[in-house]
This record gives structure tokens, C-alpha cells and sequence, in this order.
């Protein structure tokens, strides 16, 4: 069970949200063996799987839905709603499903996948999902390029297609998908939230449908997404894919402030907090004992630039605002040791990782990003602003990266939040953001690829900041058809490389998790996806 890429949250790094933005019930919350627990989650951006690219969302969908393969220890790709994938050339793949049920009742077949998929893939439709569909053949023909050599779902040119030439529903159990080229590690690709299921019935009215989805997973909804309160699920009776919940009930509450979330905690009236406030990590080891909670995470934050924007195009601009930051000391001040510096563009769960990969442009030097920022003429009005969700818990350490900016290279810098990460990815999306602006990462699928592509290819799913390089996107394309991992993480360190060069964001922290529960419930814990294990959560 697992989820998605763009994060909110500044610690640990699990999406957006925390505090009563709206509250929610108590119900189910108390109650015996069985019973229900609450946790905290940020308004989902949408909750439509093909759409859904934020951890709030991917959280719930989560439980609404079971994925074709989960991943084990060593983050190898383990069947899930897959019976078998297989494929004798990387090319063709055969996806075979196992016995399940929509939690209506009705049968899931192959076609809910086809005419999911196909949704997401359509430009016109928008989904932001629709990257992930790129490898498969004849998404060219459903995302055409447009007179202006731009190409995407916003400002595509009208599709030659309307249905994936690659992808077949060869019969009720059986999906047949054909890739443009190939691509040794697609089965680990297939365990995003982009390739789960919709019941053919909900492309019908999507609009309604998003209201209560109705999947294939641990648990269904109860009742419909209550927007900025609740979201609310129990456990469905007849789920067959995998481990069945040990509680009846989960609510996910919307919160706009991680410190309300955690005081809730402290009271008992919230079950999990996803991530332990900055301002509290001091004293959350004392106040919470054994229910303070670490583990491993796949996070990654960093500050983006509009590279669309001239007062950010030089990459000297780019690297000397890197190199006035002092990345280990507001780790220590500002988040109590509880993250670790980002010297380079992928985390060091996955393979391929290299030890600072960033180089000059990620080290601490002062007079050095000085004399660079001199060099290429100074920042325009030498003012710059940091934008971020203010949902998030970030106001401390942007404001502690701004004063180092403001010693460092006399800047003018201020930090602008804006209320809710959604909110924030609308705006950067369409490029009504005005200056730099966090984000955070996390992995899809257990892969260096996932870190480049997505981010930083021309028509990247999450490249929010414009950044473009030919030959970047030709090393990613060419590391997913080599025919070995080594053969291809080579080249995507080499694509990595170009990064450096062009430092499209800065890289600045890896996340670990950081969260805490209630004494309602015990065996709690948090996956590298940032996610919570619904499943494995008792009440106490």
C-alpha cells in the first residue's frame, strides 16, 4: 500500500497538512479490538488515481485500492493485484490479474484497467499522471506536439488517438502492454498509484465519482470525501489481494497545522501524526516515549527555480544562491539532526546513488557564491522570495535559509506561503507563482529514474520549474532501454551529471520518518513511500 510523489510537509516530509482545518468526528476512534483509528492527512489535491501525484491523496487511495505489485525489503517488486507480469523482450509486457472484486461487488477485469490507463493518457483530459503513460506506445498520437514545440495535456495540439495503440485488454484477466522501447524495470513502475483501476461506470462522471471512489482495496469508502474535514473508510468485507485490516474503520483528518495535529496527538484525540512538527522535535521524544516513531523514508527537498523566468536563467544565479546556503547547520538548528543534507539529486535508497553528486555547487561558500553571483550581474532588484504551503510547516526553516541569504550575498529575501500545497502545485503548474518555491519528492517506484525523469525531463510529470536539456532527456529515455541496471544507472548518473551543471533546483535535505501515535493503538509504522501501513495498525 503506498503512494505518491509530490510532498508538503517539512520534516518528515509526508504531504501537506496538520492541523484541524475543519476537524472531523470522533467516531470509531475508541472502541475495542477491531474498532477504528484517525490520522492526520492534507486536503488531497484530487482523488482520481490517474490524477493523484501528492502524498495526501495517494494516503487514502492507498486504502481504496490495492496495486498491481508492492515492494519487499530490498525493494524488489512483489505481486500484489497481479497473478504474474511478464515479458520476454522488456518490451511486450503480459500483466495477468487475480480474482477481485470493486467494493460493489462487481468483478475486476482487465478493461477497468485499459479504460483507466487510456483516461490518464489522453492529453486533453489533463490528468497529472499522464507522464507515467509516456513509455507505452501511441501515447504520441493522445499528446501530440503543438505548433509552439510544447508538449503536454495543457497546450497539446488535438490528438491523433483517443486510446492507447500499446495497451489491450486481451481478455477479462489479461492485459497486454506494448512499450515504445524497452524498459527492464517497468514491473517496478507498475506499482504506482497512476496504474490503479477505475470501474468502467466512473468515467462515465468522474465528478461523482471522486466524491467516493470506489476501488479494489483493504477498505472502502464510508460515506463521501468531506472536503477540508474528513475523509472517511471501513474495512471491506470480501477484499481478497492481500493482508486485511485489523481495525474497522480509518479517518483521515484534514488539517491546515502540524501543531494542532500533534497537540490532538498529545490528548489522544488523533491516533497517528504523520510527521513530528519541527517546533516540537526537541521534546516529541520525551512527551510521546516509545510512540515516537523513526524509520527510513525515500524524501527529498529541495528549492525549485522558474528557470522560465530571466531572473533566475543564468546557472551562476542558480549555484551561488546554492552555495550561500549552509544546509548542515539549519538541519541541526531548525530540525534537531531529524534530516540529512542533499549534496546530490536522488536519495540513498535506491540504487545508483552517489555521495555529492552536486560538487561545488552544494558546498557551503560564502565569498565563493559571492563572487559567482558578481559574475553574472546580481539578481534583478536583488530582492527574491521563497514560495511555500503554508499548510506544511515550513515558515521556520525558509525564514532561517532567508536570513542565511540575506548574510551570505546581501539579499533581500522573504518567505510567501500560500494557504494549501494543492494550491501551491496549481499555481507553479501554471507558471502563476512568481520566484523559487520548495517542493519535496517522494519516490513512486524504487528507482534512480524515478528522481530524474518525473522532475526533470522536458515534459516531466512534476517538472514544475520549466527546466528543459536534450540531452538529459536522451540519457533518461536511454538508461529505461538498456537491457541490464547497471547498463542503466550508468547513464542515469550521467544525466545526474547534467543536473549539477545546470542546478534546475538545489537540493537540500533527505527525510527520514518522523512520526508519532496515540495509546489508542500500537504496530504503527511508516513505509519508504512516506505512507503509513493501514493494514498493520491494531488498536492498543
Amino acid at each position: 500500500m503506498r503512494g505518491s510523489k509530490m510532498v508538503g510537509c517539512a520534516i518528515v516530509v509526508a504531504l501537506a497538512a496538520t492541523a484541524c482545518g475543519g476537524g472531523g468526528s470522533d467516531d470509531g476512534d475508541k472502541g475495542g479490538s477491531g474498532g477504528g483509528f484517525s490520522m492526520n492527512v492534507a486536503e488531497p489535491k484530487r482523488l482520481i488515481p490517474q490524477s493523484t501525484t501528492e502524498s495526501g491523496g495517494s494516503q487514502v487511495l492507498s486504502g481504496l485500492f490495492t496495486p498491481l505489485v508492492d515492494f519487499d525489503a530490498k525493494n524488489e517488486p512483489v505481486l500484489a493485484a497481479a497473478e504474474s507480469i511478464e515479458s520476454p523482450d522488456n518490451k511486450v509486457w503480459t500483466i495477468k490479474l487475480k480474482d477481485a472484486t470493486w467494493h460493489d461487488g462487481k468483478p475486476v477485469t482487465a478493461k477497468d484497467y485499459v479504460g483507466a490507463w487510456n483516461w490518464g493518457a489522453y492529453g486533453p483530459n489533463a490528468a497529472d499522471g499522464n507522464y507515467f503513460f509516456g513509455t507505452i506506445a501511441g501515447y504520441d498520437e493522445m499528446n501530440p506536439v503543438d505548433p509552439d514545440g510544447e508538449e503536454g495535456p495543457k497546450k497539446a495540439a488535438e490528438p491523433k488517438a483517443k486510446e492507447l495503440s500499446g495497451l489491450k485488454a486481451i481478455d477479462d484477466k489479461t492485459i497486454e502492454v506494448t512499450l515504445k522501447a524497452p524498459f527492464a524495470g517497468y514491473k517496478s513502475v507498475l506499482g504506482y498509484t497512476v496504474f490503479y483501476p477505475m470501474p468502467e461506470a466512473a468515467l462515465a462522471d468522474l465528478k461523482a465519482y471522486e466524491e467516493a471512489p470506489i476501488g479494489q482495496g483493504p477498505f472502502q469508502m464510508d460515506g463521501k470525501w468531506n472536503h477540508d474535514k474528513f475523509v472517511k473508510v471501513k474495512a471491506y468485507p470480501d477484499y481478497k489481494l492481500g493482508e486485511k485490516p485489523k481495525v474497522d474503520s480509518v479517518e483521515f483528518r484534514i488539517f491546515q497545522d502540524q501543531n494542532t495535529a500533534y497537540n490532538d496527538l498529545l490528548a489522544n484525540n488523533l491516533d497517528i501524526v504523520d510527521q513530528i512538527p519541527t517546533e516540537v522535535m526537541g521534546t516529541a521524544p520525551n512527551e510521546l516515549g516509545d510512540r515516537f516513531k523513526t524509520s527510513l523514508a525515500s524524501t527529498f527537498q529541495f528549492v525549485a527555480f522558474p528557470t522560465y523566468d530571466k531572473k533566475y536563467k543564468d546557472a551562476r544565479i542558480r549555484k551561488a544562491i546554492s552555495m550561500a546556503i549552509d544546509r548542515d547547520e539549519i538541519i541541526k538548528v531548525v530540525f534537531q539532526d531529524s534530516q540529512s543534507s542533499a549534496r546530490s539529486f536522488v536519495s540513498p535508497v535506491v540504487g545508483g546513488y552517489r555521495e555529492d553528486t552536486c560538487g561545488e555547487a552544494c558546498k557551503f561558500d560564502p565569498a565563493a557564491a559571492k563572487k559567482l553571483l558578481a559574475e553574472a550581474g546580481g539578481i534583478d532588484g536583488n530582492k527574491i522570495n521563497i514560495g511555500h504551503n503554508a499548510d506544511g510547516g515550513h515558515e521556520q526553516w525558509i525564514n532561517a535559509t532567508c536570513d542565511q541569504l540575506k548574510k551570505n550575498l546581501g539579499l533581500e529575501c522573504v518567505s510567501q506561503g500560500v494557504p494549501k500545497f494543492a494550491e501551491l502545485l496549481t499555481q507553479v503548474e501554471n507558471k502563476k507563482f512568481s520566484g523559487m518555491f520548495r517542493l519535496g519528492w517522494i519516490m513512486d517506484y524504487p528507482s534512480m529514474e524515478n528522481y530524474l525523469g518525473p522532475l526533470y525531463s522536458t515534459n516531466g510529470s512534476s517538472n514544475y520549474y520549466g527546466y528543459s536539456n536534450k540531452d538529459f532527456d536522451r540519457l533518461v529515455d536511454e538508461g529505461r532501454a538498456a537491457k541490464t541496471e547497471a547498463e542503466a544507472i550508468k547513464k542515469w548518473q550521467e544525466a545526474e551529471d547534467i543536473l549539477a551543471k545546470d542546478m534546475p533546483v538545489i537540493p537540500l535535505r533527505f527525510g527520514k520518518n518522523v512520526f508519532g501515535h496515540s495509546t489508542n493503538v500500537k504496530n504503527v509504522e511508516m513505509n519508504l513511500f512516506n505512507q503509513v501501513e493501514l493494514t498493520k495498525v491494531e488498536k492498543s
